[in-house]
């Protein structure tokens, strides 16, 4: 039987003028990858920040749960749930080393001596491919926006969460660099068995990791299910309209084709 990490039930967030988010629910599973998608200002970041209580100041979570683990109390942040950033230079401190970052972090939720702290960080800075002992002594004005988002996902893993929530975790790496950060952020999950609340408007990457996906639009999450079902038989108009945008690098666009239907040179 399925083990529920999150489950979100008739969410409503008002800021001072409207309501945003509209009757939102959806459950996460153990290990499962769930996708939010929809187009900006659509509430699914709004959604994202309301569970580990980062509504900004004059939005307001005014109805619904959100029960984590089939529990009643919050769930911790950085402990229970980690949340990775499009802006990944915000993790970090700029004046104190990455290393030390960390160390406060787990010190903060465990009782580990020193030793043993800077073990589990050299771990969590190996598993996503770091060179630990220079990462760790370095400040993050030092390393590449591709080595400090790595390292903004060491640091969200570093205490094991049951679940992370990614919010646009790529938009601002280029592409070889996001796919690697997708990759990696993927092979993490597999092996540490946690769930993955996913926010983005890339269906590319959706259709490639994500295990299901609500498709939210002005508020409301018009849709859920499957990712194999969201492509092949989508129910409503939106889902239908997001999903044929997706290119196809086994269909030639016409525009590149002579009234002969053979491939321009």
């Amino acid at each position: 039987m399925a083990v529920i990490v999150l489950e979100v039930k008739h969410l409503a967030i008002y800021n001072k003028t409207k309501q945003i988010v509209k009757d939102v629910s959806f459950i996460i599973e153990q290990g499962q990858w769930m996708a939010l998608v929809g187009e900006s200002g659509s509430g699914k970041s709004i959604t994202a920040a309301s569970i580990g209580g980062l509504l900004p100041s004059g939005v307001t979570l005014k109805g619904g749960s959100i029960i984590f683990k089939q529990k009643g109390e919050a769930p911790l942040l950085g402990k229970d749930i980690s949340y990775i950033f499009q802006d990944y230079r915000s993790a970090f401190t700029p004046f104190l080393t990455i290393g030390k970052q960390f160390d406060e972090t787990i010190r903060t939720h465990s009782k580990l001596s020193k030793k043993d702290r800077k073990a589990a960080i050299f771990q969590a800075l190996k598993a996503v491919n770091l060179p630990n002992e220079r990462v760790y002594k370095s400040y993050a004005s030092q390393l590449s926006g591709g080595q400090l988002q790595r390292a903004a996902i060491a640091l969200a893993l570093v205490m094991k969460p049951a679940l992370i929530i990614a919010d646009e975790p790529t938009t601002a790496l280029d592409s070889v660099a996001a796919a690697e950060v997708l990759q990696l952020l993927y092979k993490l999950k597999e092996e540490a068995g946690c769930a993955i609340l996913f926010i983005t408007h890339d269906l590319r990457h959706v259709r490639k990791y994500a295990d299901r996906a609500a498709i939210m639009l002005a508020g409301e999450i018009v849709e859920e299910n499957s990712i194999e079902s969201l492509l092949h038989t989508p129910r409503h108009f939106y889902t239908k309209k997001l999903f044929n945008a997706i290119p196809s690098l086994r269909k030639t666009p016409d525009r590149l084709l002579d009234t002969q239907k053979k491939v321009l040179i």
